[in-house]
């Protein structure tokens, strides 16, 4: 359990407090409107599905891919060995082979390229989490401490003061406002650093091409000669 784990269940009230004066609409011009438009969603909506994401399954994920990188290198070995035969089939079985090498192990292109760049990928998102869930949590620590969250709190504490009793002018509208931007700012940038993530890292995880092996010409004209 990190901080914001610790902070999610006070910071949920208050942002579904906060939920419920922005459904009576924000004030005009309030620098809150873009974010919303932007983000397509209330804060404390947004806040509740962050909460499902944490660092620890990615990062367990990138070591479980680099653990499949030790069957590509044995792999690998196996066809690596010397075969000690010659002939056409001889020719015609090395061509496929250095093709399988090729593909197996040999740049950032080959399954284990990939294998590898998913594994950087998946502990880039891990790391990302990890920061972005430390931002969150501070967001959350401020805005609950802050004055806007005492007005927020009275303002739909008085019974019978449902949201179609208030309008965006109303008693706590412009703190609920303030809060919900503190808020959806952090996430907006949290977002921009996933999509960045994604396409910094998206060229390399594309699928690995499978290149045919350059054969000569079959010939049937010469002996295959095995193990001298």
């Amino acid at each position: 359990m990190d901080t914001l784990d610790r902070l999610a269940e006070p910071g949920l009230d208050l942002l579904g407090r906060v939920d419920t004066l922005l459904a009576a609409g924000a004030p005009e011009g309030h620098r809150v409107w873009p974010l919303l438009r932007r983000m397509q969603v209330l804060p404390g909506e947004a806040v509740r599905n962050f909460l499902d994401l944490h660092p620890a399954p990615l990062a367990g994920a990138g070591h479980a891919a680099r653990r499949l990188v030790r069957g590509y290198d044995d792999a690998s070995a196996a066809l690596a060995d010397p075969v000690l035969w010659s002939g056409p089939a001889a020719s015609t079985y090395g061509q496929a082979r250095t093709a399988l090498l090729r593909h197996l192990d040999e740049g950032p292109e080959s399954l284990v390229g990939r294998l590898e760049s998913t594994a950087g990928y998946a502990d880039a998102l891990a790391d990302w989490v990890e920061g972005s869930r430390r931002a969150l949590a501070r967001a959350l620590a401020d805005v609950l401490r802050s004055a806007e969250a005492v007005a927020v709190v009275a303002a739909t504490s008085v019974p019978g003061g449902g949201p179609g009793h208030r309008g965006p002018a109303g008693p706590g509208g412009t703190e609920a406002a303030e809060i919900a931007a503190r808020v959806l700012a952090v996430l907006c940038v949290a977002y921009d650093g996933a999509e960045t993530l994604l396409r910094q890292w998206g060229p390399s995880l594309a699928e690995s091409r499978w290149w045919e092996p350059v054969a000569d010409r079959p010939r049937y004209d010469a002996p295959t000669r095995i193990g001298w």
